[in-house]
């Protein structure tokens, strides 16, 4: 496993049984691009997985980013998407990616006016 050595030993174990699933659903990702990259990171940040302080500070002082971003996550509830846990880019639809463009697209806006 790449950087394993960075995983707590009880994690690595806890994760063995689904590994292959896990391994899997990182290289679903491969080749993703600059607004699933982004959508995903804003929902890490969402639910408290992963810290992103760039990307808090945008979110904290846009306002209309971060109602894209729930919204978004309302209109995936709304194809089916009851589980945060569980892979969201099966209930995307149109509409959602259209919000989700539209969120990459404020992000690298916001990105270029805070260097």
């Amino acid at each position: 496993m790449k950087d394993a050595s960075r995983i707590p030993s009880e994690v690595l174990k806890a994760a063995e049984p689904i590994f292959n699933q896990i391994d899997d659903w990182f290289k679903s990702w491969e080749g993703a691009n600059g607004p699933d990259i982004t959508i995903r990171k804003a929902l890490e940040l969402y639910c408290g997985w992963q810290e992103n302080e760039k990307m808090n500070s945008w979110l904290c002082s846009d306002e209309d980013s971060l109602m894209l971003l729930h919204d978004w996550t309302i209109k995936l509830a709304q194809s089916g998407w009851k589980n945060p846990y569980d892979d969201y880019r099966q209930y995307e639809n149109d509409e959602s990616n259209a919000m989700k463009i539209k969120f990459y697209e404020r992000a690298r806006k916001w990105a270029s006016e805070n260097k």
